[in-house]
This record gives C-alpha cells, sequence and structure tokens, in this order.
C-alpha cells in the first residue's frame, strides 16, 4: 500500500511538471514582449505570441526593424527578448526544431550545418538581442513590467574570439561582458546583470 502511495505521488509529480502553464492574454503577452526593446522601438515593433492553445503567431504586425517575443507558456518564469528582423530565420528555426523536440545542443548543430550550407541567413556583422525576465508572480499585468526584473543584453559576433576582441572567453566578474562560444557561428558577448554572478 505505500509503495503504491509513492507511485501515485510520483505521477501526479511528472503530471503536474509536463502540464503546460496559461496562455497569457494577447494584450498582455504584447505589453510585456514590448519592454525587452529599447523603448524608442516599442510603438513600431512587431510582437510574436502564443495562441490560447499555445501556437506560435503573430500578435502585432509592426512597421520598424524589431522583433519582440511573448513569453513561452512552457517556460517557467516571464521571459521576452527583442531582436533585428535579420535574426528572424534564425531564430524561427529554433522554434521549429524546439517543437520537434530538438534540445539547445541538437539545434545548434542543425542550424549550424544549415548555416554553413548556406540554407539559413544568419548575420556575419553584429546583431544584439535584448533579453527581459523575472518571476510570473511579479509581472504586472497592465504595464506589462516585471518587479524586479532583469535585463541581458547578447551580441552576435559571429566567430569572434578572445584574440580579435579582448575579451575574456569565461565570465570572472559579475557584469563584465564575456564572450561565449568563442570561434563559433553562434559567438556572442554576454552582458549579464552584476547580480546575477558568473551565471549564464
Amino acid at each position: 500500500m505505500k509503495q503504491l502511495l509513492v507511485l501515485l505521488l510520483l505521477a501526479q509529480t511528472a503530471l503536474a511538471q509536463t502540464k503546460k502553464r496559461p496562455v497569457l492574454p494577447a494584450d498582455v503577452q504584447v505589453r510585456v514582449a514590448l519592454m525587452a526593446a529599447p523603448e524608442e522601438f516599442r510603438d513600431s515593433a512587431t510582437v510574436i505570441g502564443y495562441t490560447p492553445d499555445g501556437k506560435v503567431t503573430t500578435l502585432r504586425e509592426g512597421t520598424n526593424d524589431m522583433i519582440c517575443l511573448a513569453p513561452n507558456p512552457r517556460q517557467s518564469g516571464v521571459y521576452v527578448y527583442a531582436y533585428p528582423k535579420r535574426l528572424e530565420p534564425f531564430m524561427a528555426r529554433g522554434r521549429e526544431l524546439a517543437a520537434q523536440g530538438k534540445n539547445i545542443h541538437q539545434k545548434d548543430e542543425v542550424r549550424e550545418a544549415e548555416i554553413n550550407a548556406g540554407t539559413l541567413p544568419f548575420p556575419k556583422d553584429p546583431t544584439i538581442l535584448y533579453g527581459y525576465w523575472g518571476r510570473s508572480e511579479d509581472l504586472v499585468k497592465e504595464t506589462g513590467e516585471i518587479k524586479n526584473g532583469q535585463r541581458r543584453y547578447v551580441v552576435y559576433v559571429p566567430y569572434a574570439t578572445g584574440a580579435s576582441t579582448g575579451l575574456p572567453t569565461t565570465p570572472d566578474i559579475p557584469g563584465m561582458p564575456w564572450l561565449m562560444g568563442a570561434g563559433t557561428f553562434k559567438a556572442h558577448i554576454m552582458i549579464n546583470p552584476e547580480t546575477m554572478g558568473h551565471t549564464h
């Protein structure tokens, strides 16, 4: 009997972990997604989010070069991103591969092969991605702001190295920019909040 109860508890835990969170209303998705971008780009940015059943959709067509991503309902917490349109083929391909069950390493392997083959566009010049995140319970739905939210800046610099940039390739001082993925197609400068310590 005791073993049966343990098995039931484990099954309930597994079910809770795989259950999708409710998708935020479209207007809330738009407000929080826009918060990832610099203020001057928000009014005219495109916003990509999710339908009530969790499918990716364009919530708002923009007129400038910025795309903002609403929170993924499959991810805990509230994470939103903004980036120039030239990054969208790369980002969209990542979403497709994730939907197929690929993990981050598998996604990078596929995309790198496609970039090398010339079938997946990827910027050769520096390109920025803005990140903004926090706890779900800290989201102010009326404004899109996140109480105590944090920001990360990622600048893609394909095939850059520590030697070519003068940047360290490991984070050793909180808040200091460093180069991740040095020498690869996905080399990027990480600028994390100082409060994150050395965490990626």
